[in-house]
């Protein structure tokens, strides 16, 4: 099997999935059945639109061959298409503390204003105090008020524990729309953070409407050091060039993948570093404080989202493990290589730089334009919905 399978889930040709490939001519959207790739862009010219128009018949695009022999791979020089982040226009959501883990984590990097040093000694005080108390309380409800108000009461409370348990959810802007990248390649890190990590995710794609289209899996790379300053750093700390993977392709729901497979995935996480180190790690969504179907009714806004969006879900997976100077906790190091894999939406792998060092993010919107207009898919009589 080619280098391409490796990355595709267990039962790659029984899904159907979305994504996208890089051509000499530009990008296009791919529709992928029964493990046959088809070149959709004379059907649609991106992802986004594919989406609004539900043009998931493979037998409208063209084929370019079978996953298991397809020359397709990250880098361009060494194939004939290019993989791609399987999102275009649709804006760049996310969740967090949706995890009573993370929830902590969080609190952790917030009482130690970013400094590594002293997260281990603050972690051993409030999970002594609290760590029992938020797992399994229902976010908003009445058992969740009641903690709320004793926590309070005690000094314990904190603006995580607030979207942990209270009825709203964090949601964030986590990247600009084009921005993400794929598999295969390089994921940034802020080159003035010492306190970082991944964070596996699993995705939902989403329509205009909210509605739950596929899912696939994401990097939302983390840099605790910047919001454990102050939680106004959060844009800073989630949105930088590379720093959002998603990949490697949207499967789509049907008969054979449902919502239900999210809420039961088991999403891995594997660390190797270029001085051998290795760290490994999983999130399992059965332990989600909200369901994915509130998380995504919560993104969805009112009429905000013209050309779909995607929600990360938020990770069970906060590294505390010391990987060099006793109680420092995890933080990356360039040449990193991140593995994200879940049976059956596949494996996500990128390799870590900063996001300084990360090939420059130029491919916008405007350019996105400019090339298909070029290529003739901008016709001027289109359906105005044709792009979105």
């Amino acid at each position: 099997m080619g280098a391409m399978t490796e990355l595709l889930p267990e039962d790659w040709r029984r899904g159907r999935f979305l994504g996208r490939i890089g051509t000499a001519a530009g990008p296009s959207p791919v529709l992928i059945a029964d493990g046959i790739a088809y070149d959709m862009s004379k059907v649609a010219p991106t992802v986004s639109a594919l989406v609004r128009m539900r043009a998931f018949d493979p037998a409208a695009g063209n084929a370019i061959g079978d996953l298991e022999t397809l020359d397709l791979a990250p880098d361009v020089a060494e194939a004939r298409y290019r993989l791609l982040s399987p999102i275009d226009l649709q804006c760049v959501k996310a969740a967090g503390v949706t995890f009573a883990v993370s929830a902590m984590e969080r609190v952790i990097e917030e009482r130690a204003q970013g400094d590594a040093s002293i997260a281990a000694d603050i972690r051993r005080q409030l999970e002594a105090v609290i760590g029992g108390s938020l797992r399994g309380v229902v976010p908003g409800s009445a058992p969740a008020a009641a903690l709320k108000r004793r926590l309070i009461a005690d000094g314990m409370w904190s603006q995580y524990l607030e979207v942990a348990i209270g009825p709203d959810a964090e949601i964030f802007t986590k990247s600009p729309v084009l921005s993400t990248v794929g598999s295969g390649v390089a994921v940034g890190v802020r080159s003035d953070s010492s306190w970082n990590n991944p964070e596996p995710e699993i995705m939902l794609l989403a329509d205009e409407h909210g509605a739950a289209v596929g899912a696939s899996l994401g990097n939302d790379v983390n840099l605790r050091d910047f919001e454990g300053r102050s939680a106004l750093l959060l844009s800073k700390a989630k949105d930088n060039n590379a720093s959002c993977a998603i990949g490697p392709f949207v499967r789509l729901f049907d008969n054979e993948f449902t919502l239900d497979d999210v809420r039961t995935a088991k999403v891995d996480l594997r660390i190797d570093g270029v001085d051998g180190y290795r760290l490994s790690g999983s999130s399992n969504m059965a332990e989600i404080s909200r369901d994915p179907l509130d998380l995504l009714a919560q993104a969805t806004s009112e009429h905000h989202y013209p050309d779909g969006f995607v929600l990360l879900l938020g990770t069970l997976f906060a590294p505390t493990e010391d990987r060099d100077e006793p109680g420092r906790g995890f933080t990356h190091r360039d040449g990193d290589v991140v593995t994200i894999s879940s049976p059956r939406l596949g494996t996500l792998r990128n390799v870590v730089t900063s996001a300084a060092a990360a090939p420059p993010w130029q491919f916008g919107i405007g350019a996105l334009m400019d090339n298909l207009a070029r290529r003739g898919l901008l016709p001027a009589s289109a359906d105005p919905n044709i792009l979105s």
